[in-house]
């Protein structure tokens, strides 16, 4: 089941009502939100936990503690909790007296902070260490030996109350058996192209990328006005519900491993993202002019994966995403928008997963899954903020690629085997089989409905050079050249590929696990710049779009494969989107 967690009803996706208490839990400079309740044995017990970390690389982090209580008043406090892993170790406390036994830790009071009126807090907290490549926060505290329930003291959690909320009913698959808004200016500037009638009727994300978006640029519409263009649209169709799809897109230090889609908030400024960026949309999401919309947003594409892939020791490390590992602001920004957006009862969060080209290999698909679950518990979300996952997101990786598997054996070798070939050790070859077996794997933290989407707005590759069959060649490294409908010079090429195509057209429920294939990037939008472009909307210039890049380790040093003359990330490419049409897979 998909639950929110949370101090009120919410529907679950098994149609179930739930009443829980705040629960949320961080690493890396999150924050850490869990309420403690009373037990029969002590009633009048009631606290709430305000836990943040920051790790320092190398092992070593620092958490602050702060203890709310919400019952009786204390004369003198006990705090225990345990860590998820005995490699977690205090080494130093302060305003408490710490012990720890294995992974079990508690804090005393000490004589000049014991005393604890109803309402008032204390502030304590300690340095550690810790091994591994995460670092979990605690998942239960208890308070003077009192279980944690997350109620007020004496209330019965399973009895809301006289005057309870209403229940949010959330649908299983907010796409099925509904509409999904077709964004007016794209379709414009489709319908503008020749031969872009044919498709100017397709649904697509409507970007935020800037602060000013919320409210409309030149040319572009704001949040709210789309949002009025969605409830036309609604009416229009009749009793058929109505999807919205939103991408936020504005994490602070964003995307810090390709400069073409850098954005204008800089590492440190999360403040600004929660007050001016998130804050601001979800406040106009929350408008009852639109409780009747389905409203989907995806969530920071390219960022998470990037705390797994681009730093140290990987040879694929940047400065910019070292320092976005070590601040935490990319878990604490997701986490804040999952919280803040998933309150709202007729929004479907869905965060980015990148891509199996980028994610597929084990020491990447795990450690992801992990950081996301880090994120969907940081600054008071829960893993119930999230309804699912969107892989390929702006990207090009090929839906299916019928001709072979990971394992296909050619020349008496597995092709996953053959380093430096198109598989090289990956365990997938496409982005159906990746998105389902990602589903899977997540499932131990975000539940076992969680849902797939899968971004096909350019991963169709048709056109001349499409293969039509597996390769006769013995030799592995010719066959997958020949065989694979991808026809990327590397996985690791993002940028306005040349001879990529649209692919499937967006549906609900295609396949096992997957809610629904989407058209989240709008095709024809640029991926950036080919050479630099002085702009105010906080783009760089990235080697990747410039078709003359003899690449770097991230693609193993390859030709870029890049379109030339391409305006900035997010602006109108005419060739691109002839390009595409012409491509498209299915055939237009």
């Amino acid at each position: 089941m998909r639950l929110r967690i949370k101090p009120t009803f919410r529907r679950v996706r098994s149609g179930r009502r739930i009443t829980a208490a705040a629960v949320s839990f961080v690493v890396m400079a999150t924050t850490f939100v869990m309420t403690l309740g009373a037990s029969p044995a002590s009633a009048a017990t009631a606290c709430r936990i305000d836990y943040s970390a920051s790790n320092w690389g190398g092992g070593g982090f620092s958490a602050n503690v702060t203890v709310n209580n919400l019952g009786d008043a204390l004369s003198n406090w006990t705090l225990t909790f345990a860590f998820p892993s005995t490699s977690q170790r205090v080494s130093q406390g302060w305003n408490a007296n710490w012990t720890q036994s294995s992974a079990n830790v508690t804090a005393t009071s000490m004589s000049y902070n014991g005393s604890l009126a109803t309402g008032a807090s204390v502030q304590i907290g300690f340095n550690g260490t810790y091994t591994g490549s995460s670092n979990p926060a605690p998942t239960s505290f208890s308070l003077n030996g009192v279980a944690c329930t997350g109620q007020p003291p004496g209330e019965d959690p399973e009895d809301p109350g006289e005057n309870p909320e209403t229940p949010a009913d959330r649908v299983n698959n907010p796409y099925a058996g509904a509409g999904v808004y077709v964004n007016p200016d794209w379709a414009a500037k489709a319908r503008a192209e020749s031969g872009g009638s044919r498709i100017a009727n397709q649904p697509t994300g409507v970007w935020m990328d800037r602060i000013a978006a919320i409210a409309g640029t030149t040319g572009a519409r704001g949040l709210a006005s789309h949002l009025d263009g969605a409830v036309q649209q609604d009416a229009a169709n009749g009793s058929t519900p109505m999807v919205f799809q939103v991408v936020i897109y504005n994490l602070p230090g964003r995307d810090c491993a390709a400069l073409a889609s850098n954005g204008e908030l800089g590492p440190g400024d999360l403040s600004r993202y929660k007050s001016e960026y998130i804050d601001a949309i979800a406040a106009i999401l929350a408008r009852p002019a639109y409780a009747n919309l389905r409203i989907v947003t995806v969530i920071e594409i390219d960022s998470l994966p990037n705390l797994i892939t681009n730093v140290a020791p990987r040879e694929t490390a940047t400065a910019q995403c070292d320092t976005m590992k070590s601040n935490g602001n990319y878990v604490n920004g997701v986490g804040y928008a999952l919280n803040k957006l998933g309150d709202v009862p007729n929004v479907y969060n869905y965060i980015d997963a990148g891509h199996h080209g980028w994610i597929g290999w084990d020491d990447n698909l795990q450690p992801t899954i992990d950081i996301t679950c880090q994120a969907a518990r940081a600054q008071g979300a829960t893993p119930a903020d999230v309804w699912g996952f969107i892989t390929n997101t702006a990207n090009y990786s090929a839906l299916r690629e019928p001709f072979f598997t990971a394992n296909t054996t050619v020349g008496g070798r597995v092709l996953r085997e053959v380093s430096g070939g198109w598989v090289d050790w990956n365990r997938y070859v496409d982005e159906l089989s990746f998105a389902q077996d990602f589903r899977t794997k997540a499932a131990s933290c975000f539940g076992s409905n969680i849902g797939m989407l899968i971004d096909t707005s350019r991963n169709g590759w048709g056109g001349s050079a499409r293969p039509t069959a597996a390769s006769t060649s013995t030799d592995p490294i010719t066959f997958m050249n020949q065989s694979r409908i991808d026809r990327r010079i590397h996985l690791g090429n993002w940028c306005n590929q040349s001879g990529a195509g649209l692919g499937e057209r967006p549906r609900s429920a295609p396949a096992t696990g997957i809610d629904a294939y989407v058209w989240i990037k709008p095709p024809g939008e640029s991926d950036g710049s080919s050479s630099q472009i002085p702009n105010d909307e906080g783009k760089g210039f990235d080697r990747m779009c410039d078709p003359t890049y003899t690449g770097n380790p991230r693609n193993q040093n390859n030709m870029s494969g890049a379109l030339p003359n391409a305006p900035l990330s997010g602006h109108w490419f005419s060739a691109q989107f002839q390009q595409l049409m012409q491509n498209a897979y299915p055939a237009l």
